[in-house]
């Protein structure tokens, strides 16, 4: 490790005394031993041009292309059609960098856009104020926990146990050394949060209360249940979005009182390639806008009146003391950003609403019919969107294997996440999905 610090051994050893180790080994002791390479790489000889190029075509051969499957899969990324027109778009020169710009005087047109972006975030949740983008919906998540702490000077955070299981993991994560309290709240036989669970576990201490919306079981939450318990206590709501397609057709949080919308925007015209790169936002009311973290661009005229674009409310590590930042997140996922901008552009409104129902009812269709089918039941009772959770008697792996065997990739096994759901399968279909591939589901699962 030590090769790739240019540090002298003086330097090192007072850095490593400055802060009580020993070793520069012991800064990576919360990595397990198991997972550490103790040896050196086993890598093979070098190939020319040529070899190189055959070697990597076989490699990727072995990749399953995803439109000779019928896709059923979804619990945070999600397969919906997006318009050719974005990829032409995005590929222009102006665009093609990903990185937000650091002369912003000369990067109107950037700024434009990603105005626009927080612009249209605003009206799909509702709320007043948008950042220009984050990482993505797990780590916009831990930012707007951070941030409630920061409002309230509060260190309880109360998370919904139906709020995305890889999103929770981040926030512990970025919880952990802070010396704050996280509860999770289980979910009843809905697949709704147990609210009156929830309302116990509050107390003049929460900061902020998490639900998801949709939940990670596709359930709609009763956004308005959970603010009614917060009036009093002074906690601030936090709602996380999965698949931000569902505002189309559901109520946007604002309407039951949220102070942070959160969420993954990888929906709105971001292919799923391989988990990324995809676009976390971040939402909240205008009362809070000094303590949001990640870039924000607004709106104003020059000298002699001529509209103009240019970064605001800049308080992060880099601008100025770091004790002092809202975040050192000082960048922002433009280029995805500006796939949602135009996604959003080319369908409108009307157009949104048209995916969400499309995706509202195929998944109805599946539901009930996979529902029927002898040996797989319905987890939960409660109102879903566009996912749902299957029980099975068999495996859910060997069921998933059996499915594919006729290209159809078929839900995520809960089990992993959910010791209780070792049976369970989370199911999703979009707009995408054609009755002819959800009846061929179903006929392969009565088989």
């Amino acid at each position: 490790m030590r090769r790739y610090l240019p540090l002298t051994e003086e330097e090192i050893r007072e850095m490593l005394t400055e802060i009580g180790v020993k070793d520069i080994d012991d800064l990576f002791a919360p990595i397990p031993e198991e997972v550490r390479l103790r040896s050196k790489l086993s890598l093979p000889s070098p190939l020319t041009e040529p070899e190189l190029i055959r070697h990597i075509k076989r490699l990727a051969q072995k990749n399953a292309p995803l439109a000779d499957y019928s896709f059923f899969i979804g619990g945070g990324a999600y397969r919906h059609f997006i318009p050719v027109a974005i990829d032409q778009l995005i590929s222009r020169s102006e665009f093609y960098t990903a990185y937000t710009p650091y002369q912003p005087e000369i990067s109107q047109g950037t700024l434009q856009a990603i105005f626009e972006y927080q612009t249209l975030i605003c009206q799909l949740t509702g709320m007043e104020v948008a950042n220009a983008s984050m990482y993505e919906g797990g780590t916009a998540l831990a930012e707007a926990i951070l941030m409630a702490r920061r409002i309230n000077k509060r260190s309880r955070v109360i998370i919904s146990e139906a709020v995305h299981p890889e999103y929770r993991q981040v926030v512990a994560t970025y919880l952990q050394h802070l010396g704050a309290e996280l509860i999770e709240i289980p979910v009843d036989e809905t697949g709704k949060t147990d609210y009156d669970k929830l309302a116990s576990e509050l107390n003049d201490d929460t900061s902020s209360v998490v639900v998801q919306y949709p939940n990670f079981f596709g359930v709609v939450e009763e956004l308005a249940q959970v603010q009614s318990t917060l009036k009093e206590r002074g906690a601030l709501f936090i709602v996380a979005i999965g698949d931000p397609v569902s505002l189309g057709i559901l109520k946007p949080p604002s309407d039951f009182g949220a102070d942070i919308v959160v969420g993954e925007g990888q929906g709105f015209g971001l292919p799923l390639s391989y988990g990324g790169p995809y676009l976390g936002f971040m939402a909240t009311k205008e009362k809070y806008v000094r303590q949001m973290p990640g870039r924000l661009v607004g709106e104003t005229v020059d000298k002699e009146g001529n509209v103009g674009y240019v970064l605001t409310l800049s308080t992060r590590e880099q601008h100025i003391r770091r004790e002092r930042a809202t975040s050192n997140i000082c960048t922002n996922e433009s280029l995805c950003a500006l796939s949602a901008v135009i996604y959003l552009s080319l369908l409108g409104k009307e157009g949104i609403r048209e995916v969400a129902i499309q995706s509202l009812l195929k998944s109805a269709y599946a539901k009930e019919a996979i529902s029927r089918v002898s040996g797989f039941k319905l987890r939960f009772s409660g109102a879903t969107f566009n996912e749902f959770v299957v029980e099975s008697e068999d495996e859910p792996g060997e069921v998933r294997k059996r499915l594919l065997r006729e290209k159809i990739l078929f839900g995520i096994p809960l089990g992993r996440f959910y010791p209780k759901l070792s049976k369970a399968l989370l199911v999703t279909v979009t707009e995408v999905n054609t009755r002819e591939e959800i009846d061929r589901l179903v006929k392969a699962l009565e088989g």
